[in-house]
């Protein structure tokens, strides 16, 4: 399994999925779009990424579109971490 995606998939259910919400995250489930990430949260979770990989995202890379699946937020810290 690829350690980068199963961070940020257990970070989302960490932080974001309720007690109780049975909604299942996959690599590919939409987060924004589907209601589980929202603005704020997103800048939560970029500042995670960041620390975590010791990386910068530009905010400008940082659109709901980049944010919208477990696969998306992998590409996009690979993009400035390759060997993430």
């Amino acid at each position: 399994m690829d350690e980068l995606m199963k961070t940020v998939r257990e970070y989302v259910v960490r932080e974001y999925i309720e007690e109780g919400d049975d909604r299942e995250v996959t690599d590919t489930t939409p987060l924004i779009s589907g209601g589980i990430v929202d603005s704020f949260s997103m800048v939560s979770l970029k500042r995670f990424l960041e620390r975590k990989y010791q990386i910068q995202i530009p905010d400008a890379q940082a659109t709901p579109e980049a944010f919208d699946s477990v696969t998306k937020i992998a590409e996009l810290v690979r993009r400035f971490k390759p060997d993430a």
